[in-house]
Protein backbone atom coordinates (compact mmCIF):
# COMPACT_ATOMS: atom_id res chain seq x y z
CA UNK A 1 0.00 0.00 0.00
CA UNK A 2 1.15 3.32 -0.86
CA UNK A 3 1.12 6.12 1.43
CA UNK A 4 0.81 9.71 0.15
CA UNK A 5 2.10 12.48 2.09
CA UNK A 6 0.80 16.15 1.64
CA UNK A 7 3.57 18.65 1.30
CA UNK A 8 3.36 21.56 3.98
CA UNK A 9 1.78 23.76 1.99
CA UNK A 10 -1.47 22.35 0.42
CA UNK A 11 -1.71 21.28 4.50
CA UNK A 12 -1.33 24.82 5.51
CA UNK A 13 -3.68 25.96 3.03
CA UNK A 14 -6.18 23.12 4.04
CA UNK A 15 -6.21 24.88 7.63
CA UNK A 16 -6.54 28.50 6.03
CA UNK A 17 -9.68 27.47 4.05
CA UNK A 18 -11.33 25.81 7.14
CA UNK A 19 -10.73 28.80 9.09
CA UNK A 20 -12.34 30.85 6.76
CA UNK A 21 -15.54 28.73 6.80
CA UNK A 22 -15.86 28.53 10.48
CA UNK A 23 -15.33 32.23 10.34
CA UNK A 24 -17.83 32.88 7.66
CA UNK A 25 -20.31 30.16 9.98
CA UNK A 26 -20.12 32.23 12.69
CA UNK A 27 -20.79 35.69 11.03
CA UNK A 28 -24.05 34.27 9.11
CA UNK A 29 -24.71 32.79 12.85
CA UNK A 30 -24.17 35.99 14.66
CA UNK A 31 -26.25 37.94 11.67
CA UNK A 32 -29.24 35.86 11.98
CA UNK A 33 -29.08 36.33 16.12
CA UNK A 34 -28.61 40.37 15.30
CA UNK A 35 -32.01 40.19 12.64
CA UNK A 36 -33.97 38.25 15.46
CA UNK A 37 -32.94 40.92 17.98
CA UNK A 38 -33.84 43.62 16.02
CA UNK A 39 -36.70 42.04 15.27
CA UNK A 40 -37.85 41.49 18.72
CA UNK A 41 -37.01 44.75 20.11
CA UNK A 42 -38.96 46.55 17.52
CA UNK A 43 -41.55 44.23 18.28
CA UNK A 44 -41.59 45.12 22.15
CA UNK A 45 -41.69 48.70 21.14
CA UNK A 46 -44.77 47.97 19.01
CA UNK A 47 -46.47 47.55 22.13
CA UNK A 48 -45.68 50.11 23.78
CA UNK A 49 -46.88 52.11 20.99
CA UNK A 50 -43.95 53.97 18.01
CA UNK A 51 -45.62 57.25 18.87
CA UNK A 52 -43.83 57.32 22.35
CA UNK A 53 -40.64 55.93 20.80
CA UNK A 54 -37.95 59.31 21.74
CA UNK A 55 -34.52 57.73 19.99
CA UNK A 56 -33.11 53.66 19.46
CA UNK A 57 -29.94 53.52 19.45
CA UNK A 58 -28.46 52.23 15.82
CA UNK A 59 -26.95 48.85 17.74
CA UNK A 60 -30.05 48.75 19.81
CA UNK A 61 -28.04 49.80 23.44
CA UNK A 62 -30.21 52.05 24.19
CA UNK A 63 -33.71 53.19 24.27
CA UNK A 64 -35.97 56.01 25.11
CA UNK A 65 -39.48 56.33 25.25
CA UNK A 66 -41.81 59.61 26.46
CA UNK A 67 -44.04 59.25 29.60
CA UNK A 68 -46.67 61.56 30.49
CA UNK A 69 -47.66 61.48 34.36
CA UNK A 70 -50.99 62.47 34.72
CA UNK A 71 -50.43 66.04 35.84
CA UNK A 72 -49.04 66.39 32.05
CA UNK A 73 -45.37 66.30 33.30
CA UNK A 74 -43.36 64.99 30.25
CA UNK A 75 -40.84 62.26 31.31
CA UNK A 76 -38.26 60.28 29.58
CA UNK A 77 -37.06 56.69 30.34
CA UNK A 78 -34.03 55.98 29.07
CA UNK A 79 -33.56 51.79 29.07
CA UNK A 80 -29.85 50.28 28.42
CA UNK A 81 -29.57 47.18 26.70
CA UNK A 82 -26.93 44.88 26.94
CA UNK A 83 -25.68 42.44 24.11
CA UNK A 84 -26.97 39.58 25.96
CA UNK A 85 -31.08 40.95 26.01
CA UNK A 86 -33.66 39.89 26.81
CA UNK A 87 -31.91 37.01 28.55
CA UNK A 88 -30.69 39.60 30.82
CA UNK A 89 -32.39 42.39 32.45
CA UNK A 90 -32.20 46.08 30.77
CA UNK A 91 -31.06 49.16 32.96
CA UNK A 92 -32.96 51.65 33.38
CA UNK A 93 -32.39 55.83 33.63
CA UNK A 94 -34.89 58.83 34.12
CA UNK A 95 -34.56 62.39 35.23
CA UNK A 96 -35.78 61.65 38.55
CA UNK A 97 -34.74 62.31 42.08
CA UNK A 98 -34.17 58.36 42.72
CA UNK A 99 -34.71 55.34 40.41
CA UNK A 100 -36.85 52.50 41.33
CA UNK A 101 -35.73 48.76 41.15
CA UNK A 102 -36.66 47.19 38.08
CA UNK A 103 -38.07 43.72 38.72
CA UNK A 104 -37.24 41.63 35.49
CA UNK A 105 -37.74 37.85 34.71
CA UNK A 106 -37.10 35.71 31.57
CA UNK A 107 -40.81 36.68 30.29
CA UNK A 108 -40.57 40.58 30.82
CA UNK A 109 -41.15 42.65 28.01
CA UNK A 110 -39.85 46.58 27.74
CA UNK A 111 -43.57 47.50 28.12
CA UNK A 112 -42.96 46.14 32.35
CA UNK A 113 -40.09 48.62 31.91
CA UNK A 114 -42.06 51.45 31.29
CA UNK A 115 -45.38 50.42 33.34
CA UNK A 116 -43.03 50.06 36.27
CA UNK A 117 -41.60 53.28 35.77
CA UNK A 118 -45.07 55.18 35.52
CA UNK A 119 -46.15 53.76 38.71
CA UNK A 120 -42.68 55.32 39.97
CA UNK A 121 -43.90 58.56 38.79
CA UNK A 122 -47.11 58.15 40.53
CA UNK A 123 -45.23 57.79 44.13
CA UNK A 124 -43.06 61.31 42.76
CA UNK A 125 -46.63 63.30 42.61
CA UNK A 126 -46.22 65.23 45.77
CA UNK A 127 -43.02 65.97 45.61
CA UNK A 128 -43.00 67.06 42.39
CA UNK A 129 -46.12 69.76 43.19
CA UNK A 130 -44.34 70.59 46.38
CA UNK A 131 -41.13 71.89 44.31
CA UNK A 132 -43.30 73.93 41.97
CA UNK A 133 -45.15 75.22 44.83
CA UNK A 134 -41.79 76.52 46.56
CA UNK A 135 -40.66 77.99 42.84
CA UNK A 136 -43.81 79.68 42.79
CA UNK A 137 -43.45 81.13 46.00
CA UNK A 138 -40.32 81.49 46.74
CA UNK A 139 -36.86 83.56 46.17
CA UNK A 140 -34.66 80.86 44.47
CA UNK A 141 -31.34 81.77 43.74
CA UNK A 142 -29.41 79.55 40.63
CA UNK A 143 -32.95 78.69 39.21
CA UNK A 144 -31.98 78.47 35.52
CA UNK A 145 -30.09 75.21 36.97
CA UNK A 146 -33.27 73.34 38.70
CA UNK A 147 -34.21 69.94 37.11
CA UNK A 148 -36.56 67.50 38.05
CA UNK A 149 -33.96 65.07 39.40
CA UNK A 150 -32.50 67.56 42.07
CA UNK A 151 -34.26 67.62 45.72
CA UNK A 152 -32.57 71.03 46.65
CA UNK A 153 -33.40 74.56 46.97
CA UNK A 154 -31.13 77.32 47.39
CA UNK A 155 -33.49 80.45 48.84
CA UNK A 156 -32.47 83.82 49.14
CA UNK A 157 -34.06 84.77 52.75
CA UNK A 158 -32.99 88.58 52.20
CA UNK A 159 -30.13 90.66 54.66
CA UNK A 160 -27.20 88.77 52.85
CA UNK A 161 -28.65 85.11 53.45
CA UNK A 162 -30.04 82.65 52.06
CA UNK A 163 -31.00 78.43 53.06
CA UNK A 164 -30.34 75.33 50.89
CA UNK A 165 -32.96 73.03 51.41
CA UNK A 166 -33.23 69.30 51.00
CA UNK A 167 -36.53 67.86 50.35
CA UNK A 168 -37.20 64.31 51.16
CA UNK A 169 -38.25 63.15 48.17
CA UNK A 170 -40.55 60.43 49.72
CA UNK A 171 -41.84 62.97 52.51
CA UNK A 172 -41.70 66.43 50.45
CA UNK A 173 -44.50 68.04 53.32
CA UNK A 174 -42.25 67.33 56.28
CA UNK A 175 -39.38 69.40 57.95
CA UNK A 176 -36.19 69.40 54.99
CA UNK A 177 -32.87 69.50 55.90
CA UNK A 178 -31.06 72.64 56.05
CA UNK A 179 -28.03 74.77 55.55
CA UNK A 180 -27.89 78.57 56.07
CA UNK A 181 -25.12 80.41 54.32
CA UNK A 182 -24.03 84.36 55.05
CA UNK A 183 -22.61 86.28 57.63
CA UNK A 184 -21.95 84.40 60.79
CA UNK A 185 -23.70 86.82 62.75
CA UNK A 186 -27.22 86.74 60.74
CA UNK A 187 -26.61 82.90 60.17
CA UNK A 188 -26.27 82.18 63.64
CA UNK A 189 -29.53 83.79 64.61
CA UNK A 190 -31.57 82.57 61.71
CA UNK A 191 -30.22 78.77 62.68
CA UNK A 192 -31.16 79.52 66.54
CA UNK A 193 -34.67 80.47 64.98
CA UNK A 194 -34.62 77.17 62.88
CA UNK A 195 -34.30 74.91 65.77
CA UNK A 196 -36.41 76.90 68.72
CA UNK A 197 -39.84 76.94 65.74
CA UNK A 198 -39.14 73.66 64.39
CA UNK A 199 -41.48 71.83 65.83
CA UNK A 200 -44.23 73.88 64.85
CA UNK A 201 -43.28 73.01 61.33
CA UNK A 202 -47.01 72.02 60.33
CA UNK A 203 -47.55 69.85 56.95
CA UNK A 204 -51.36 71.06 56.25
CA UNK A 205 -49.72 74.57 55.80
CA UNK A 206 -48.12 76.29 52.24
CA UNK A 207 -44.13 75.64 52.29
CA UNK A 208 -43.50 78.95 52.03
CA UNK A 209 -45.40 79.95 54.96
CA UNK A 210 -43.92 77.43 57.24
CA UNK A 211 -40.27 77.89 56.50
CA UNK A 212 -41.80 81.96 57.63
CA UNK A 213 -43.11 80.82 60.31
CA UNK A 214 -39.67 78.70 61.55
CA UNK A 215 -37.18 81.87 60.63
CA UNK A 216 -39.85 84.46 61.97
CA UNK A 217 -39.51 86.65 58.68
CA UNK A 218 -41.30 87.70 55.60
CA UNK A 219 -39.79 85.97 52.54
CA UNK A 220 -39.37 87.35 49.23
CA UNK A 221 -41.01 86.33 46.63
CA UNK A 222 -39.83 85.18 42.60
CA UNK A 223 -38.31 88.38 41.17
CA UNK A 224 -40.45 90.29 38.70
CA UNK A 225 -39.37 88.75 35.40
CA UNK A 226 -40.80 90.50 32.77
CA UNK A 227 -42.39 87.95 30.12
CA UNK A 228 -40.70 89.32 27.19
CA UNK A 229 -37.57 88.28 28.81
CA UNK A 230 -38.84 85.42 30.45
CA UNK A 231 -36.92 82.82 29.76
CA UNK A 232 -38.57 79.16 29.07
CA UNK A 233 -37.13 76.01 29.49
CA UNK A 234 -37.76 73.55 26.12
CA UNK A 235 -40.43 70.93 26.68
CA UNK A 236 -38.37 67.93 25.06
CA UNK A 237 -34.39 68.48 26.51
CA UNK A 238 -35.90 70.90 30.22
CA UNK A 239 -32.92 73.09 29.44
CA UNK A 240 -33.38 77.05 28.48
CA UNK A 241 -30.45 76.96 26.07
CA UNK A 242 -29.11 74.71 23.76
CA UNK A 243 -25.20 72.94 24.77
CA UNK A 244 -22.11 75.16 23.11
CA UNK A 245 -21.46 72.94 20.00
CA UNK A 246 -20.02 73.37 16.56
CA UNK A 247 -22.46 71.50 15.20
CA UNK A 248 -25.74 73.32 15.93
CA UNK A 249 -24.26 76.28 13.64
CA UNK A 250 -25.93 79.41 14.36
CA UNK A 251 -28.30 77.61 17.24
CA UNK A 252 -25.76 76.73 19.44
CA UNK A 253 -26.26 77.94 22.82
CA UNK A 254 -29.69 79.15 21.41
CA UNK A 255 -32.99 80.19 24.03
CA UNK A 256 -36.37 78.35 22.70
CA UNK A 257 -37.22 79.60 19.69
CA UNK A 258 -40.40 77.23 18.90
CA UNK A 259 -44.02 76.90 20.72
CA UNK A 260 -46.96 74.82 20.27
CA UNK A 261 -49.92 77.16 18.33
CA UNK A 262 -52.24 74.87 20.47
CA UNK A 263 -53.24 78.04 22.99
CA UNK A 264 -54.12 75.39 25.80
CA UNK A 265 -50.92 74.10 25.16
CA UNK A 266 -48.38 76.76 24.01
CA UNK A 267 -45.48 74.22 25.05
CA UNK A 268 -41.84 75.77 23.99
CA UNK A 269 -39.11 74.41 22.24
CA UNK A 270 -35.64 74.42 20.36
CA UNK A 271 -36.44 74.06 16.93
CA UNK A 272 -33.72 71.64 16.95
CA UNK A 273 -34.79 68.99 19.43
CA UNK A 274 -38.15 69.20 18.42
CA UNK A 275 -36.85 68.17 14.62
CA UNK A 276 -34.95 65.82 16.22
CA UNK A 277 -38.01 64.31 18.53
CA UNK A 278 -39.90 64.34 15.18
CA UNK A 279 -37.43 62.38 12.89
CA UNK A 280 -38.26 59.88 15.22
CA UNK A 281 -42.10 59.20 15.16
CA UNK A 282 -43.24 57.33 11.96
CA UNK A 283 -45.98 59.01 11.20
CA UNK A 284 -43.71 62.26 10.64
CA UNK A 285 -43.64 63.47 7.05
CA UNK A 286 -41.26 65.63 5.69
CA UNK A 287 -41.41 68.64 2.46
CA UNK A 288 -38.32 70.41 1.53
CA UNK A 289 -36.75 71.68 4.56
CA UNK A 290 -40.43 71.29 6.90
CA UNK A 291 -40.77 68.50 9.11
CA UNK A 292 -44.63 68.12 9.67
CA UNK A 293 -45.84 65.79 12.86
CA UNK A 294 -47.86 66.05 16.04
CA UNK A 295 -46.91 68.06 19.13
CA UNK A 296 -45.31 65.83 21.71
CA UNK A 297 -47.91 67.22 24.56
CA UNK A 298 -51.39 68.12 23.00
CA UNK A 299 -50.66 65.87 19.81
CA UNK A 300 -51.91 68.99 17.93
CA UNK A 301 -50.14 69.29 13.85
CA UNK A 302 -46.96 71.37 14.17
CA UNK A 303 -44.26 72.32 11.74
CA UNK A 304 -40.54 73.01 12.34
CA UNK A 305 -37.82 74.02 9.90
CA UNK A 306 -34.93 72.18 10.37
CA UNK A 307 -31.61 73.40 9.36
CA UNK A 308 -28.43 72.41 7.91
CA UNK A 309 -26.15 71.16 10.82
CA UNK A 310 -22.09 71.81 10.22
Amino acid sequence: MKIMIWPDSIDKEYQVTVKKSRICQQSSTQLVHASMNIGAVHSEIEEIGWEHLVRLAEDLSFVTFRVVDKKERVHVLEISLNKSYPNSPPSVSADVPYIFNLEWSRNSRLKDAVNQFKQHLEKLQDFWSTMEEIDRSLFISDSSNLHRATSLRHINTGNDCSIILLIHANDPRSLPECRFMGPDEKVNMLRDKWWKNCKKWIKEKPFAENLSSLLELQLPGPPGVEKNDQQIECGICYSQFLPIDDELGVKSGGKTDFSCENTICNKAFHSVCLGDWLRSITTTRQSFDVLFGNCPYCSEPVAVKIGTRK
